[in-house]
């Protein structure tokens, strides 16, 4: 009777949900006494695990859930382990169950999403799985979450029949060391039973397609009426109209430059922007997003870099921040051209053809894009040059989607949010983490032009009721100075990025807004974000944790007692650097360790759960007195002695074959004496104490708000190193 009633439930269930199951190869390999976790996101889990697995497993139940209505159809067809939380000798019984070579179903959230990511995991099936040593058998479920048996009804586009997957990963191991006892290995092997489903959310995440291609996925999930974006003049567009613009605008863009080649983008945060940006997608152009903020040569030397021949941009934008001269200077080397008249030159024929391809748009950005690929050129980014020369980082349409894919997985993400983003496009943390993450997910964009507008932000925040913010430690310190203690209320998530989140600015936010502040770590050669710290794994002071599908090594560095080198290698990394030397020529990261693997030029320590906190950059360290001493721990020291100003430290030779160190400060008169006492009382080497000290009314910045070291070097009468 039994297999009579899976088989018809199957049947219905397919016909319905077009169920697909995927490696159940990976089902072969567990052995008699495995444990399956899966992710829970309906009320049909149960039975599709239950009808489309062939291997008989027990579910692990709650008994207030045993006895609910929906559970009638479920019951003839598995056995079910019933199990009471608040009795410790449940999880006995179920331990002397496994042994006996049973297999049981667990969902370790314990309860259906409402966010449409991972829920809180609880500890009890990890330390099942240790102490019978089981197989854990990981199953993704994807698809289920946008049907009416869900709990998202609000949160998503619900439809009657969505596709169904089911994916089935490696068996894993979860083992505790043996010195490992009582409370502390129960907290232990449910951190590894953390890490593998947040893994498996990542690992069976469809990221590896074009960026276009998410665009028409994010579509196909939340409507086309589904606003998306939106910019200062307040006309929010919908994923129906930014797909739209982008074919008309593409095939006029078409005709004026060529496959594959890279293209300048010099405009402000806008829809404008976005538009431009999967414009260009479309016809395998790689946008190459331009810092306005830099001056002439700098523009210049990146278009050298980039074989950078043409430059879109905007009169009223050039005319609002007063760009024409830089631009005219461009325009002797480079062909600028602007968008208002590319519009105008836009006719009925072109307008029909682009509103024709938006109705099949699959169709028309197959016969558009050609043979695209995931692992194609998609963007040119240039690294900051706060330090060095900037370079050329090409970033492949796989590595944007990993990036987006891996934050996804750590940090529920909705369609009822809403991003501000502030930070300008030209700028990973902006281009990925508050354009394209948002974009292809669902969640609703507002793109603010200046983020120094210290004043204006926080009131844009109360307006548009954002839940979501980016920004590095300067702008965040700037909105809290400004804003009303109401401005940030509907805020859920700060993200904090590029730059050392300061202490005074983590608790200014905590304490006049309620709101915790999340710092995290990347450079833009991985697109950008290698670490983070999110609502469920938090430890304030470090970067958080390595994303999901990152590998990573510490190497020793000569010198260096309190950290060592980060190496990391994953599905983010960049394609590679380009060559000024050879135009046209990628050179991909590589180290001693072998290709693909990226040296971060960062020196971090790792504590035992693989929180990271960074020391600093290796070329940020200076040898005082035979001591190694890093720049950035004294810059946090001095911020924390001076809060109210802003500091930056370089160093210089001292004329002999030393170096000493230079502190330049907005406060004025700065004295050498309170920064000794202070070091004294908090137990910091008086060597790393900087002993000339400069006043300066404003420290130079970049355009992401990071301070200019490169300048500061030259104000002092040495170059920067290379």
């Amino acid at each position: 009777m039994r297999t009579l009633l899976k088989i018809v439930f199957r049947a219905l269930l397919r016909l319905l949900y077009r169920v697909e199951v995927q490696g159940l190869e990976n089902l072969q390999q567990a052995g008699p006494r495995t444990l399956l976790i899966a992710n829970h996101t309906s009320f049909l889990d149960g039975l599709l695990l239950t009808v489309f697995l062939p291997r008989d497993f027990s579910f692990a139940i709650h008994t207030r859930i045993v006895n609910q209505w929906f559970m009638r159809p479920f019951k003839p067809l598995v056995t079910l382990f019933v199990m009471d939380p608040t009795r410790p000798f449940s999880l006995k019984s179920l331990i002397r169950y496994m042994q006996d070579n049973n297999s049981v179903v667990f969902f370790p959230e314990g309860r259906i999403t409402v966010t449409g990511a991972l829920m809180k995991i609880y500890h009890g099936p990890g330390l099942v799985a240790d102490k019978v040593d089981a197989d854990v058998l990981p199953v993704r479920i994807n698809g289920a979450q946008y049907s009416p048996f869900s709990r998202l009804r609000k949160r998503i586009r619900v439809r009657w029949f969505p596709r169904i997957t089911l994916t089935v990963l490696p068996p894993r191991k979860i083992k505790a060391p043996a010195e490992v006892r009582g409370r502390a290995r129960r907290i232990y092997a449910g951190e590894q039973l953390t890490d593998i489903m947040t893994e498996m959310m990542f690992a069976t995440s469809h990221y590896r397609c074009t960026i276009f291609e998410a665009l028409l996925d994010a579509q196909r999930i939340h409507g086309g009426r589904h606003k998306i974006a939106e910019d200062f003049e307040r006309i929010p567009i919908n994923y129906r109209q930014l797909i739209r613009r982008s074919f008309i605008l593409a095939d006029a863009l078409a005709v004026q430059t060529r496959r594959t080649e890279n293209v300048g983008i010099l405009l402000p945060n806008t829809t404008a922007t976005l538009i431009t940006l999967f414009a260009l997608q479309i016809y395998q152009r790689v946008p190459a997003l331009l810092n306005y903020s830099d001056g002439v040569e700098n523009l210049l030397e990146v278009c050298r870099i980039g074989r950078i021949d043409t430059i879109y941009t905007s009169r009223r934008f050039a005319d609002y921040v007063r760009l024409h001269e830089l631009l005219n200077e461009l325009g002797r080397e480079v062909r600028v051209i602007y968008l208002e008249e590319v519009v105008s030159g836009l006719r009925w024929r072109h307008k029909l053809r682009g509103l024709f391809a938006a109705c099949f748009p699959r169709l028309g950005y197959r016969g558009r894009a050609g043979e695209a690929a995931p692992d194609d050129p998609a963007v040119l980014l240039f690294t900051p040059g706060s330090e060095a020369a900037p370079k050329g980082v090409v970033l492949s349409h796989a590595n944007l989607l990993a990036n987006c894919s891996q934050l996804v997985s750590r940090t529920d993400f909705s369609s009822r949010d809403v991003v501000l983003n502030t930070m300008p496009m030209f700028h990973a943390f902006g281009l990925t983490c508050g354009t394209i993450l948002p974009v292809i997910s669902g969640v609703r964009v507002f793109f603010y032009p200046n983020p120094l507008h210290y004043r204006i932000v926080p009131e844009i925040a109360y307006d548009i009721n954002a839940t979501i913010l980016f920004g590095t430690d300067t702008f965040l310190a700037g909105y809290a100075r400004f804003a009303h203690p109401y401005d940030f209320y509907s805020i859920r998530y700060v993200f904090a990025g590029a730059e050392k989140l300061q202490v005074s600015t983590r608790r200014m936010w905590s304490e006049r807004f309620g709101v915790r502040i999340f710092e995290g770590y990347g450079t833009t050669e991985t697109g950008p974000v290698i670490a983070t710290n999110t609502a469920m794994e938090n430890r304030p002071g470090t970067v958080g944790r390595l994303l999901p599908g990152m590998e990573y090594r510490l190497v020793a560095e000569p010198g260096m007692e309190n950290g060592e080198r980060l190496w990391v290698k994953g599905p983010n990394v960049m394609l590679g650097y380009l060559q000024p030397e050879q135009p046209g020529e990628i050179a991909p990261p590589a180290t001693p360790a072998g290709p693909g693997w990226y040296d971060t030029g960062d020196i971090v320590h790792m504590d035992e759960r693989g929180f990271l906190t960074i020391t600093g950059r290796a070329r940020r360290f200076a040898r005082i007195d035979g001591e190694m001493v890093s720049l950035a721990q004294m810059e946090t020291f001095v911020s924390r002695v001076w809060p109210q100003a802003t500091h930056a430290i370089i160093r210089v030779s001292d004329g002999g074959s030393g170096e000493q160190l230079v502190l330049m400060t907005t406060r004025p008169k700065p004295q050498r004496r309170e920064l000794v006492d202070a070091a004294h009382e908090l137990g910091i080497p008086e060597v790393g104490v900087p002993h000339k000290l400069i006043h300066l009314p404003k420290l130079p910045q970049l355009g992401s708000g990071k301070i200019d070291y490169r300048q500061l070097q030259q104000q002092c009468g040495h170059a920067p190193e290379e």
